[in-house]
C-alpha cells in the first residue's frame, strides 16, 4: 500500500499505442526508469502513461493479485460451486488466519491499486492547473482511475466487511477510504492513521467514483479499458449489493432497450454472443465483455497464478458436483458441453483454456450480468412480469435451445419462484468467473433469498473435497450428491469466518486498524 515517497513509477508504450490510446492494449508496456514525481505528469503523454499504469496495477505484479486472476479464484472458492486443491485450501475451507497469504496479499494489492489511482487523480489535476492538459483531458484520465478505484474498494468491502444490510443504518465497518495519494513521507505517515470507514461511507465513495467515471468516460473503447458502459454496468452491481432495486433498474435502463431488450445496448453496443463460449474464445474482440483485465503471453500471473493454470492447466480449481448435479441445471444445457471438460474424473472449466501462453483475460463484467441484474431487480420491484422473464430467457435460451426445456410464464406461478430461477441462472452462467461469493455475501441479509445452510440460516454451504470426487459423482441434474463427500464444513453468516479478517500486517502497521478488526478476530 505504501509507495516510495518521492518517486512515481510509470509505464511506457509505443508511440503508435499512445496516439490510438482508446483502442490500444494496455499491457503492451515496458518498464521505464523511475521518474521524479514532479515530472511524472509533465506532458500529455506522461499523464496517459501514468493512467495506463493503473491498469497494470489492477492486473498485478504478483500471482494475479488483485484482478489479474486472484479476484476470480478467491471469490469462486469462497462458495460451494467449485472445489479447490490444497494450494488455496485455507480460503476454500475457511481455515485462514489473520496472517494467511491470500487474504493478506489481496488486501495489500487492492490498496496499492487504490493509492496508484489516487496518485493519478491528483497528478492529472495538477497538470491541468499548470496548463499541461485541458480540464476535459484531466477528467477523462481521472475517470479511468476512479473506475478502477471503485472496483478495488468494492472488492475489498465484499471480502473484508459485513454486507451492506448488516446494520439498519449501514454504520458497521467497511474499509479504509483514502482518496489522497501517498506520495510524500508526510502523506504516508498520515495514511497510517486512517481507519475503516463505515460501509455506508465506503459505498458512497464507490458510487461517487462510478458516477464521475460515467460522466467522463467514452461510450466505446477496448474491452481492457474503462468506458461509460462499464461504469454503468458496475453501478448496477453495486446497487444490487445495497438492495437498492429501483436504482438497479435505473442504471440498467440506461443501457437496455426497453422496446427490444435483445438489441445491442444503448451505450457501447454490447450484446450477447451467439454462443455461450463466445466471450472466452476471443477475449479482446467480442460483443459481450464489457470490461476485462488483460493478460498477455509476455505479461501474465505466471504458473502460480494464471487463470488457465488454476482452472485448467494445474487443475487447482474444479467444478463441483454440487452445481453440476443441481436439478435446476438442464442436462442438455450447452454450457455443459461447450464450457466444461472431464479430465481425470473431474470437470474443469474451459473458460480459460490457454495454459501455454497463459493469456486468458480476467472477466470483470459481461452483458449477461447486466441482463440478469435487471431481471432480478425488475422481479423484486414489479413482480412476475414479462420483462423479467424475457431478460432471464435472453441469457438462458442461448444455452438451453430445446423449446421443451425453456421457461414460459407458466413456469413460475409466483414471483419467488422466478427470482429463485434468476439466482440459479447466475450460478450457472457465471460459474468459474468469481461471482458466486458476491451473491452469497449480498444475499446473506435477505430473509427470503439468502443462501442457506443445513440449519436454515444464511451462510456458506458445506463443500466437497476435490481429492475424493470421482467421475461417477457427476450426475447431471440428478439433484443428489454423496453425503460422505461433504467434508468441508458449512459456515453460518454469523460466524467470524464468513468474512476475511483485516490482515495482521496491516494491523501491525496501522494502530487505528488494530481497534477495528472484524468481530471475533
Amino acid at each position: 500500500m505504501k509507495k516510495q515517497a518521492n518517486i512515481l513509477y510509470i509505464l511506457c508504450i509505443s508511440a503508435i499505442c499512445i496516439t490510438s490510446a482508446p483502442s490500444c492494449n494496455v499491457l503492451d508496456l515496458e518498464q521505464l526508469s523511475s521518474i521524479p514525481y514532479d515530472e511524472a505528469f509533465g506532458t500529455y503523454q506522461r499523464c496517459e502513461l501514468s493512467t495506463l499504469g493503473c491498469y497494470a496495477y489492477a492486473q498485478g505484479e504478483y500471482r494475479g493479485f488483485p484482478f489479474g486472476s486472484r479476484s476470480t479464484a478467491i471469490n469462486d472458492i469462497r462458495g460451494e460451486d467449485v472445489m479447490s486443491s490444497t494450494y488455496m485450501g485455507s480460503s476454500y475451507e475457511s481455515t485462514f488466519t489473520t496472517s494467511s497469504g491470500d487474504l493478506s496479499n489481496h488486501w495489500s494489492y487492492l490498496f496499492r491499486l487504490v493509492n496508484q489511482t489516487n496518485i493519478v487523480i491528483d497528478g492529472v489535476q495538477n497538470a491541468c492547473e499548470e496548463g499541461i492538459i485541458s480540464q476535459e483531458e484531466a477528467d477523462a484520465f481521472a475517470a479511468e482511475a476512479r473506475f478502477l478505484r471503485a472496483l478495488a474498494l468494492h472488492e475489498a468491502v465484499v471480502l473484508y466487511a459485513r454486507p451492506y444490510g448488516y446494520t439498519a443504518d449501514h454504520s458497521h465497518y467497511g474499509v479504509p477510504v483514502v482518496t489522497v495519494p501517498c506520495n510524500t513521507i508526510d502523506a504516508v505517515n498520515e495514511a497510517k492513521k486512517s481507519g475503516r470507514a463505515t460501509v455506508a461511507r465506503t459505498y458512497e465513495q464507490i458510487l461517487d467514483d462510478l458516477t464521475f467515471a460515467e460522466e467522463h468516460l467514452p461510450e466505446s473503447g477496448s474491452i481492457s479499458r474503462a468506458t461509460k458502459g462499464a461504469a454503468i454496468a458496475v453501478k448496477s452491481r453495486v446497487y444490487m449489493h445495497m438492495g437498492d432495486w429501483n436504482n438497479v433498474i435505473t442504471e440498467c435502463r440506461k443501457m437496455v432497450d426497453q422496446a427490444s431488450p435483445s438489441s445491442p445496448s444503448l451505450i457501447g453496443g454490447f450484446r450477447l454472443t451467439e454462443s455461450c463460449d463466445g466471450p472466452f474464445l476471443s477475449n479482446s474482440e467480442n460483443t459481450e465483455s464489457i470490461f476485462s483485465i488483460e493478460n498477455s503471453s509476455a505479461d501474465n500471473p505466471t504458473l502460480d497464478g494464471a487463470l488457465s493454470q488454476l482452472y485448467y492447466g494445474r487443475k487447482d480449481i474444479a467444478v463441483s458436483p454440487i452445481i453440476y448435479n443441481a436439478e435446476f441445471w438442464d442436462p442438455a444445457d450447452l454450457r455443459r458441453s461447450l464450457l466444461l471438460e472431464l479430465v481425470d474424473g473431474r470437470y474443469f472449466t474451459k473458460k480459460y483454456p490457454r495454459d501455454v501462453d497463459m493469456d486468458d483475460w480476467a472477466p470483470m463484467i459481461r452483458w449477461a450480468e447486466v441482463l440478469l441484474n435487471y431481471a432480478e431487480a425488475e422481479a423484486r420491484v414489479n413482480g412476475n412480469t414479462p420483462l423479467a422473464l424475457e431478460l432471464l430467457n435472453l441469457v438462458r435460451n442461448r444455452a438451453v435451445t430445446d423449446p421443451a426445456g425453456q421457461y414460459t410464464a407458466a413456469s413460475f406461478p409466483s414471483v419467488e419462484e422466478l427470482i429463485n430461477a434468476i439466482l440459479q441462472e447466475r450460478r450457472i452462467e457465471f460459474l468459474a468467473e468469481g461471482r458466486r461469493w458476491y451473491d452469497i455475501h449480498r444475499l446473506s441479509t435477505d430473509p427470503v433469498y439468502c443462501v442457506r445452510i443445513s440449519t436454515g440460516e444464511a451462510g456458506i454451504p458445506a463443500k466437497l473435497a476435490l481429492s475424493s470426487v470421482t467421475e461417477e459423482d457427476y450426475q447431471a441434474a440428478s439433484g443428489t450428491v454423496r453425503a460422505e463427500l461433504y467434508t468441508v464444513p458449512e459456515i453460518p453468516a454469523s460466524d467470524r469466518r464468513f468474512i476475511y479478517p483485516i490482515p495482521q500486517n496491516e494491523i501491525n502497521a496501522n494502530p487505528t486498524l488494530a481497534d477495528q478488526q472484524n468481530e471475533g478476530w
